[in-house]
């Protein structure tokens, strides 16, 4: 049988998902935790191998097992032998049609940071601190300008095995509550740091080190150099990945927020 999981975690001590020899890996835990349950070696397909300290609300993972469980079972017995740092979300089968990674038409990633002149402590590694003073209008008339097909070539990391550089994003949105900044940005698929090199090119416009239109320039110049940092990959998490319909999987984004940390942190300050 084919199962499909959906996978919580926090990514800050794990060097990526992908199984490694020589470091942790969230795959490798997972792996050895659904083997418990089903007696024997498993292999698991993600549907985004996410980098060193990124994070997720929302991963996908296909595996095949050669017993039957109850859902239940493989759900909470999985748990049993993960650390608490990665979590199963829900467990439903599938047919051999589905795959984690080829199945999907869409994912989403939130880009989450605290925008304030001191450095977080409750929420340190978990999302991204950035002192200078950030402009999200700003940021987000640049951003629409993503909005279509287009070459990435300037978001790519120089890492990246993709094929192709063309990427559709479908939306892309930035919002502040408070001190606290998101930028969510849904796409049929993203480039390696495609994300980071994005928030970072983004960054430089929201501080009025570079103009709105200058973030369409550099696309157009399909050229890493031109456009701007990338990000730390603190605040990048995987909030979501969405599949036909006829496969019954969630497919509503599951979104971090920090106003809990940012209420919890005022209150502690004010004791």
């Amino acid at each position: 049988m084919r199962l499909a999981m959906g996978i919580e975690y926090d990514g800050g001590r794990y060097h990526g998902w992908q199984r490694q020899s020589h470091c942790d890996s969230v795959q490798e835990r997972l792996e050895r935790a659904i083997g418990r349950v089903a007696d024997g070696p498993i292999e698991v397909v993600c549907a985004g191998r996410t980098d060193r300290g990124v994070h997720a609300t929302g991963q996908v993972v296909h595996f095949d097992a050669d017993v039957e469980r109850p859902l239940y079972g493989w759900q909470m017995g999985t748990m049993q032998h993960l650390p608490r740092d990665i979590s199963v979300m829900w467990v439903r089968e599938v047919g051999e049609g589905f795959h984690a990674r080829f199945s999907a038409t869409a994912r989403e990633y939130r880009y989450a940071l605290v925008n304030r002149s001191t450095r977080p402590a409750l929420s340190a590694g978990r999302l991204t601190w950035w002192y200078r003073p950030l402009d999200e209008e700003r940021m987000q008339e640049a951003a629409v300008s993503l909005l279509g097909e287009h070459d990435f070539s300037s978001f790519r990391g120089k890492d990246c095995q993709a094929h192709t550089p063309v990427r559709t994003v479908e939306s892309i949105a930035v919002s502040r509550q408070g001190d606290y900044l998101f930028i969510d940005i849904r796409a049929n698929a993203f480039l390696h740091h495609m994300v980071r090199n994005i928030v970072g090119s983004l960054f430089a416009i929201g501080a009025g080190e570079r103009p709105v239109e200058w973030l369409v320039e550099a696309l157009a110049e399909r050229d890493r150099e031109a456009a701007g940092i990338t990000a730390p990959a603190d605040g990048l998490y995987l909030t979501g990945v969405t599949y036909p319909q006829h496969f019954g999987l969630p497919t509503e984004p599951r979104r971090p927020l920090f106003e809990q940390a940012g209420g919890f942190e005022r209150a502690s300050e004010s004791c």
